[in-house]
């Protein structure tokens, strides 16, 4: 059930970030509204998973997948240029996800 609650937080947080782009600083009503309960659930499912996942390995998942995936939503629908650097980044933080999955969580 953990890793479901965490899905759900990192869905929100994916949601919430890319509404603030569309905020336009705030400035914007809906986006704005969206931003903030897309926060409020994120952090409300976050902390429902540290219930059954360690808190390290819960936050590296959700900031390293969020991050990873605004990184790609921001290539494909924002209009954001794909480097080397930017491609190196995301390859690494899966790769550091999955070593904190596969170093054991207690």
């Amino acid at each position: 059930m953990g890793f479901l609650l965490l899905a759900g937080a990192i869905a929100a947080e994916i949601a919430a970030t890319t509404a603030m782009k569309y905020s336009h600083g705030f400035t914007r009503l809906w986006p704005s509204l969206i931003t903030a309960l897309g926060y409020v659930i994120a952090f409300g499912l976050l902390a429902q998973t540290l219930k059954t996942i360690s808190v390290g390995t819960a936050y590296a998942i959700w900031s390293g997948v969020g991050t990873a995936a605004i990184a790609v939503i921001g290539m494909l629908f924002l209009g954001e240029g794909m480097t080397v650097a930017k491609a190196a980044g995301i390859a690494l933080i899966v790769v550091g996800v999955v070593v904190l999955n596969l170093g054991g969580a207690h």
